[in-house]
């Protein structure tokens, strides 16, 4: 995440230099103490997200210029929206609004079986065949691009992290619930295009949600596009709640 800690702002302007360490981290350097680091990070999807960690603005506007100049494609980052001077700062190096997510927070609770739908935990085989249709669907639609930024664009791996549906036979939707901070989250919640608003993707969530709260977890979180109505309303249905917003930023290349 990139920050700017407003607490240590001064007047002065510091004297640093601007030193790219090795391909992808910058660092600025207060005679030879680092006060700065900015890193240009690479997705499986191809785009390009920045963070700067620096404790000075006018230090947080040198590593940023200092990426923008290697880095002359399209770049993009990802800013807490209640992050004003974070967000000012990356205004000025010339990023624009993409697109905001919903942070949810997803109270938990017993499951809701629903007919004709079983939960099961996934098997290799069957599961990166419904991931590579899954995957398919999405290229052909909206692309990666429209995902957010955490879910990754590559073959699934571990299937311990994967909880799927069930339908006449073949495996209809997916789960995948992660450990990334210290609420459990729903990485990746996605169904076959054509068994949608059937009550799948709903069925899964509060099948997970019940493990979790059999596990004694109150609690997990979820990031949602905003204008994602179908999932919006499926969290806010099951009595989730916004607690926050990140942004992601976008500069297009020369």
């Amino acid at each position: 995440m990139t920050t700017i800690n407003t607490l240590r702002f001064t007047d002065g302007e510091p004297a640093v230099e601007i030193t790219r360490v090795v391909p992808g981290l910058w660092h600025a350097l207060d005679d030879e103490r680092v006060t700065g680091r900015a890193e240009a990070t690479t997705r499986p999807d191809g785009r390009i997200f920045l963070s700067v960690d620096a404790w000075h603005r006018s230090v947080f506007d040198r590593l940023a210029a200092a990426m923008l100049a290697a880095l002359p494609g399209t770049l993009h980052t990802v800013v807490d929206e209640s992050d004003q001077d974070l967000l000012a700062a990356w205004h000025q190096a010339g990023f624009t609004i993409r697109r905001r997510e919903w942070e949810y927070v997803v109270p938990t609770g017993p499951a809701l079986p629903r007919p004709g739908i079983t939960i099961v935990p996934a098997e290799d085989g069957p599961l990166r065949e419904l991931d590579r249709v899954i995957r398919a669907e999405v290229e052909a639609t909206v692309g990666w691009q429209e995902m957010p930024a955490e879910v990754l664009a590559r073959p699934i791996g571990n299937t311990a992290k994967y909880t799927v549906a069930v339908e006449d036979g073949e495996y209809v939707g997916l789960l995948r619930v992660v450990q990334v901070t210290r609420l459990p989250r729903i990485g990746l919640l996605a169904v076959r295009a054509d068994r949608r608003r059937r009550g799948i993707g709903r069925a899964l969530l509060t099948h997970a949600l019940g493990d979790l709260h059999q596990a004694g977890i109150e609690k997990a979180s979820a990031e949602v596009k905003e204008t994602n109505e179908a999932a919006t309303a499926l969290f806010d249905g099951i009595g989730a709640w916004r607690a926050s917003s990140t942004l992601e930023l976008v500069r297009h290349g020369r």
